[in-house]
């Protein structure tokens, strides 16, 4: 199998139609091998009867129906476990994104890039509700990540199907793909996509993803830099913390000796006193991830590195 097509479906009974014919038009003319993976992430209308439709006419289709709404991250999860192409292509199921761009992305990976990400240039949504947010997201994101791209948030994108069996999607990390690619050594590059009002349905994200956004990031930072050395950020925290506590400390009992300023009231005291005992702490909280992540890493028999390739030897 050479390409194959995850969409995640929640609720796009009036899009599928198009969407399935518009792609099968652009696939059918490429001559390669594809399937197309539609994911019904627990749709309330009748998507999935739609899809039952569209898969009994069309043997290149393939339906993963959820048994309740998972979420994106969660079809974006199952669509990579039964992907057979050697190479993915995620979409959203609105029409927003167009098929038209797949052989763009494929060429970007006959290239020899892991993952091209689109970029909804001139992206047709409201400005102060979607558009602005995105903007700073993606800045933030970028920055955060040393991945930079503008549209994060866009779900057009191509992997090499070496690159997702690779990760690991739990929450919402779904937007953080490439981010997570580029962790495990992916080279990651962009390119503009058409993107186009919506014309059925209506959209599923609202402003406050904001907020969900910037504490995932949080998690991916950590995961990107610190998930094989905890000990070296909470240690951090915890040795600032402790060396702050026992300056005051001791900044109060030079005090106390040389201007007899008595120490048992001061709120400076009980202050060090407190910094020293969190900065102790983080410490112990970095020796126990520490052990929790070797544990982790032992019992799973996963690696700390990730090979693209081997040449020479007996192939063993």
């Amino acid at each position: 199998m050479d390409i194959s097509i995850v969409i995640p479906v929640y609720n796009e009974e009036g899009n599928l139609g198009e969407l399935h014919r518009r792609i099968s038009t652009v696939l059918e003319g490429l001559g390669r091998s594809y399937e197309i993976v539609f994911i019904d992430d627990g749709s309330v209308d009748s998507s999935f009867e739609v899809l039952r439709k569209i898969a009994s006419g069309d043997n290149a289709v393939r339906v993963i129906k959820f048994r309740r709404n998972f979420g994106q991250t969660a079809a974006f999860a199952a669509g990579f476990k039964y992907a057979r192409g050697g190479t993915i292509i995620t979409m959203d199921a609105d029409l927003q994104n167009a098929p038209e761009d797949i052989p763009k992305l494929l060429a970007k990976i006959d290239e020899g890039w892991d993952v091209v990400s689109g970029w909804r240039k001139n992206r047709k949504d409201k400005f102060l509700t979607r558009i602005l947010p995105s903007v700073l997201a993606n800045k933030l994101i970028s920055r955060i990540t040393g991945v930079r791209l503008h549209d994060y948030g866009c779900t057009i994108k191509a992997y090499r199907g070496e690159i997702t069996k690779n990760i690991e999607l739990y929450g919402q990390m779904h937007r953080f793909i490439p981010a997570l690619a580029r962790w495990v050594g992916a080279s990651v590059t962009e390119i503009v996509v058409a993107h186009h009002p919506r014309k059925h349905g209506r959209s599923k994200y609202g402003l406050f993803r904001t907020v969900n956004v910037i504490l995932d990031l949080i998690t991916v930072k950590f995961l990107m830099s610190y998930s094989t050395r905890p000990i070296q950020i909470f240690g951090l925290v915890g040795f600032g913390s402790g060396v702050i506590g026992l300056v005051m400390f001791l900044y109060a009992l030079y005090e106390r000796q040389v201007y007899l300023i008595p120490m048992g009231n001061r709120p400076m005291f009980f202050l060090s006193v407190l910094l020293f005992i969190v900065g102790v702490q983080f410490i112990s909280m970095g020796l126990l991830s520490e052990l929790q992540v070797r544990t982790y890493h032992e019992s799973q028999n996963k690696p700390v590195y990730s090979v693209k390739e081997i040449i020479g030897g007996d192939g063993e």
